[in-house]
């Protein structure tokens, strides 16, 4: 016997459904459930595709995005209010 440890498919599943479907790092889950990160990813690659960002993730671009388009438009504003007193009192 080789000493490595068979996992079913279902087994293997399972654990990429933590990764791609409910957002679980998968250095987490590979940790939690005892195999190599790199046996994780090589699941993932064969039976789910890319790992979901998590919908946390998802969120918080969502909000920075925002974020920077009213930073950008107060600032679009500011250069605006500068040029118009640097002419009027220039």
């Amino acid at each position: 016997m080789s000493g490595r440890i068979r996992y079913t498919e279902e087994f293997k599943r399972e654990a990429v459904a933590q990764v791609t479907e409910r957002g679980h790092s998968a250095t987490s889950v590979a940790k939690r459930i005892g195999v190599s990160s790199k046996s994780l990813y090589d699941w993932v690659k064969r039976f789910g595709g890319e790992p979901d960002t998590g919908a946390e993730d998802a969120a918080e671009i969502r909000r920075l995005k925002a974020e920077l388009r009213r930073v950008t438009e107060e600032r679009d504003i500011l250069k605006k209010a500068t040029a118009y007193f640097a002419k009027d009192h220039g």
